[in-house]
């Protein structure tokens, strides 16, 4: 059995489909089930033997963890803007860590979702060198409780055989559709270019930027999906790896291509960052990516120009699932 956290939710959902693809298919399902609206149409289709609710999954550990080869932690509360502590403390840190000690015992291979909101406005650099992490000043309660979280196991004297925390960068890709105002810019540019011809990227509020040319690393959620499983056969190397493309791209670039994916003129206008995310808002994001291909991921990723023309012809205008 392989166990997947988050499993309703876009990346969750993702992987549950990139299993299956490599014939995986004796895989339980771990989420908070019906939580949110519309998010069940994401396992459609997919191959799987149970579904098991969050607070009942310890539970069901107690019973089946000897049929367990492999945990994906992927579940997590990921809302940027919400600042209550006490959540991510609860769902980010608490539940995680009681996780982390279940696979040490049982002996349990285990990958997890860190993120790239650990580095902060990135004034060390986006290096994944755990010996930063203390140094480390996330913008956001979310960004916190994943560094805590970071740090915490690598504190632990015992660990699981193998493990991996990955630094999740700008995800973006189909089973996305619930995610409301934290889905990717991507499907929010999309709806708006379909609806009105044109499309809203914020200003820069830093001289040194002009307006769109903000730049991060996007990052294709099949190209994630595919990094997990080279993990889950690899085993080696236990440690926390930076997940992005590699290659920091600018909005403009992003509207762009979702405009040539349409086949219609580029129209983009600039707004204000709004201000209740505009102290913690990232300009600048490059995952380095040396330390995940020096163990042998070598599998190219997907540009930005070949993702879009994806995610937008085969899922965004099928309204479609993968």
């Amino acid at each position: 059995m392989i166990v997947i956290t988050g499993a309703e939710g876009f990346i969750g959902s993702c992987l549950v489909a990139c299993l299956n693809a490599d014939n995986f298919n004796d895989l339980i399902l771990v989420d908070d089930f019906g939580g949110v609206v519309g998010r069940e149409k994401n396992l459609i289709g997919k191959k799987y033997t149970a579904k098991v609710e969050r607070m009942q999954f310890f539970e069901w550990m107690s019973k089946n963890a000897h049929d367990v080869q492999f945990v994906f932690h992927i579940g997590a509360r990921t809302d940027t803007s919400e600042r209550d502590e006490a959540i991510f403390k609860e769902l980010n840190v608490d539940f995680s860590k009681d996780l982390f000690k279940y696979c040490t015992q049982e002996g349990i291979p285990l990958v997890y979702a860190s993120s790239a909101a650990t580095y902060g406005e990135g004034e060390f650099g986006y290096i994944d060198d755990e010996a930063q992490l203390p140094s480390l000043n996330p913008m956001n309660p979310y960004g916190r409780s994943k560094n805590d979280f970071d740090k915490w196991v690598l504190e632990q004297e015992q660990q699981p055989y193998f493990w991996a925390g990955l630094k999740f960068f700008n995800v973006y890709g189909p089973n996305e559709y619930h995610k409301g105002r934290m889905a990717s810019v991507i499907m929010h540019a999309y709806h708006q270019i379909k609806q009105k011809g044109e499309v809203n990227l914020f200003q820069s509020h830093k001289p040194e930027f002009k307006d769109g040319d903000q730049m991060r690393d996007f990052v294709y959620v099949k190209d994630l999906c595919n990094v997990c499983l080279f993990l889950m056969h690899h085993r080696k190397n236990s440690g926390i790896y930076n997940l992005g493309s590699g290659k920091a791209r600018t909005w403009n670039d992003l509207a762009t291509g979702i405009f040539s994916a349409l086949k219609l003129p580029v129209k983009i206008n600039y707004i204000p960052i709004p201000t209740d995310i505009r102290n913690s808002y990232q300009y600048f994001t490059e995952a380095d990516m040396q330390k995940i291909t020096a163990i042998g991921y070598v599998q190219p990723f997907t540009t930005l120009e070949n993702g879009i023309q994806d995610y937008v012809s085969n899922y965004l205008e099928l309204n479609a699932i993968y």
